[in-house]
């Protein structure tokens, strides 16, 4: 097979994990509580709400629309995604929240940066924001996962807010490591999290550096 052949193939790969993860998150969305939708996730001040409402925020808004909205923000992209989703929040139900991932499970929509590799990053991702921070247990599929641990770019960590300095990440699920330093052990779902510059909750990971990753 040519490259170009391995190229598309790999996209059409890809652009079938998104489908079939938004469709899966949508099958759970749908059976939160009123309780669980109000939960603090992991992404700091935003409820589960605010995350599935960012989650599809790429589907329901024009470009122009949020180009208008980054001007209004003073060209802050983390206000103009807050105040999208803490609006969107509040204008959808939970079940609309819930269907514009099913609806949109062939969405074309990636971030400005990294393709349709960063659209499956953000759709699990944010899946796992809500997913751990309620105590839901959901396995990745290994074929999604290894998609985005072999994709970890050191350059998107400030973006993130992600400091690796002197850790390397061990997956103690399957066959994968990174960085170099003292080894910080958990399941690969939950290392992903990290590289993200997640703080998860205690005992999920392990290591001399673990202090560094967990939530207070």
């Amino acid at each position: 097979m040519g490259k170009a052949a391995r190229t598309t193939a790999d996209a059409a790969t890809t652009a079938a994990a998104i489908a079939a993860e938004r469709r899966e998150l949508a099958d759970l969305f749908e059976t939160l509580t009123p309780g669980q939708w109000d939960a603090p996730s992991l992404c700091a001040g935003w409820r589960v709400r605010e995350v599935v409402a960012h989650m599809s925020m790429g589907f329901r808004h024009p470009t122009a629309r949020v180009l208008w909205e980054l001007v209004k923000a003073r060209g802050s992209l983390h206000r103009t995604t807050d105040r999208l989703a803490r609006r969107d929040a509040t204008a959808h139900s939970d079940a609309e929240l819930a269907a514009f991932l099913r609806t949109h499970a062939h969405h074309p929509w990636t971030p400005p940066i990294g393709g349709l590799t960063a659209a499956l990053g953000h759709d699990v991702v944010h899946g796992l924001d809500v997913t751990v921070a309620l105590g839901l247990e959901r396995d990745i599929p290994a074929d999604r996962l290894r998609i985005l641990l072999d994709a970890i770019d050191p350059r998107a960590f400030r973006v993130f807010g992600t400091d690796l300095t002197g850790v390397r990440l061990c997956a103690d699920d399957l066959d994968w490591s990174f960085g170099s330093g003292v080894p910080l052990y958990g399941r690969g779902q939950d290392l992903l999290l990290v590289a993200y510059g997640r703080r998860l909750p205690a005992g999920r990971l392990h290591g001399d550096e673990v202090h560094r990753f967990v939530t207070a």
